[in-house]
């Protein structure tokens, strides 16, 4: 089972500079900056996937912050995909570079924003060695397996008759769009692995589509509309599938956000999946932002060290322009948590020592926030607890990777996003070697 990591456009300025908070001199971010591979002595997955809806610029395809400038886009085409993201030579030449259309980005229209011949242009030109035809989401999975799509209870009456028309369409646009993209790349001489998008509204409807995609001769299926399901309805739907296509028949699961679980899923004969879970949770978890592996297999969870910056933080910022914060006593605070940490982290300080400076900074912060003192006082313990755990634990000194050895404590400080990929950076690696071991646990 191979882990694939869908390209946000994350990468880091490896040189950067944590004390002085300074970038390299010279650096030019997207010709400097190093991905994830780039980084680490191994890679931290299997395969790459690139969605198509990032790169190229269509009509109706919402924007988001992984979206390519016209130039970018120009050179993702003009160099390749493994030359852009520096992921070509010796090292990746046995990596999988799989695109997708990226469907999210054009739920709301009608029909897909690219046409089958569009998107195999675009994955021949960037050399993908696997791709996706132009798929339509449906985002429902009605478990009771109804023959037609089920309208959600309260829709109204007169909204009913569209509602299962746009499902049925959607369901019918995305096989007619995987005949037409087969017979594509057949013309072509296969110059990358084609896969079969299976949608549908219920595990039956999804099996049926997934045989009907082997019927046209895919051997590589890649199962979408699994994002908001939980892990007893994609095992429902995988079941579904597997009762009815070939053993041989290989499976993909797109967008797996259920990644923590993947132990559940080893008896599927799943082929690849693609996730972004471990980057993400390091910035955007509340609590679990830093991976470990337990001896027994077991991945374990740490909260990151939270030290705004006094002059980054737009929250902070606004509390100084509304008079509620004094921005020199902010920054002294913050200079004495950040001081505290790495003296603890050389062994120079004690973790109460340094649990003291951040909680410091922390009161100087939620303390003019609240009326309430009792309020207050609560909010601070939570982040006390957090605090001590992680501190005691130390868990960045356990960790072996190539990020925790070269930048020490900073990789569990919340802050910049040189902090803050870093750490993602390191959970991708950790992510990666626990599937394996999961793989190689598995009778």
């Amino acid at each position: 089972m191979k882990f694939l990591y869908s390209d946000t456009q994350d990468f880091v300025d490896p040189d950067f500079d944590f004390v002085g908070e300074k970038f390299s001199a010279g650096r030019e971010k997207d010709h400097t900056d190093a991905y994830a591979h780039e980084l680490m002595s191994e890679p931290p997955y299997d395969g790459l996937l690139v969605a198509m809806s990032a790169v190229r610029q269509a009509e109706g395809v919402a924007k988001s912050k992984v979206r390519y400038t016209t130039a970018q886009e120009q050179r993702f085409l003009r160099d390749g995909a493994r030359r852009y993201l520096r992921f070509g030579g010796p090292r990746f030449k046995d990596l999988m570079l799989m695109g997708d259309c990226g469907a999210f980005a054009y739920v709301g229209l009608p029909r897909p924003a690219f046409t089958p011949q569009e998107v195999f242009d675009f994955y021949d030109e960037a050399g993908f060695t696997h791709g996706v035809s132009p798929d339509h989401i449906i985002f429902e999975c009605d478990l009771s397996n109804p023959k037609v799509p089920r309208a959600p209870e309260g829709l109204p009456p007169e909204e009913v008759a569209h509602y299962v028309a746009r499902v049925k369409d959607r369901y019918e646009i995305t096989l007619d769009n995987a005949r037409r993209f087969l017979q594509i790349v057949r013309d072509n001489d296969h110059p990358f692995e084609p896969m079969g998008p299976v949608q549908g509204w219920s595990p039956a409807s999804m099996a049926q589509a997934a045989q009907t995609l082997e019927g046209m001769g895919y051997r590589y299926l890649a199962i979408g509309g699994l994002v908001p399901l939980k892990v007893p309805a994609i095992k429902a739907v995988l079941h579904a599938i597997r009762a009815k296509i070939k053993p041989e028949t290989h499976i993909h699961l797109l967008g797996f956000a259920k990644a923590e679980s993947i132990d559940e899923f080893t008896g599927f004969g799943i082929t690849s999946f693609d996730s972004t879970s471990p980057l993400i949770r390091a910035f955007k978890d509340a609590k679990a932002n830093y991976y470990l592996e337990k001896p027994e297999g077991r991945l374990e969870y740490f909260t990151a060290i939270r030290v705004p910056q006094t002059l980054g933080s737009a929250r902070l910022m606004r509390g100084v322009k509304d008079g509620i914060y004094k921005p020199e006593s902010l920054a002294k605070f913050e200079s004495q948590a950040l001081k505290a940490l790495r003296a603890f982290d050389a062994g120079e300080a004690s973790a109460e020592a340094a649990r003291t400076a951040v909680m410091a900074y922390h009161n100087e912060i939620e303390a003019p926030l609240y009326s309430d003192g009792a309020r207050c006082d609560k909010k601070l313990a939570e982040i006390d607890k957090a605090l001590r755990e992680t501190l005691e634990a130390a868990p960045w000194k356990r960790c072996n990777c190539d990020i925790c050895r070269d930048i020490g404590i900073e990789v569990m400080v919340f802050r910049s996003n040189n902090h803050n990929r870093r750490r993602g950076f390191h959970n991708l690696g950790v992510y990666h070697r626990h599937v394996q071991r999961t793989l190689r646990d598995t009778p």
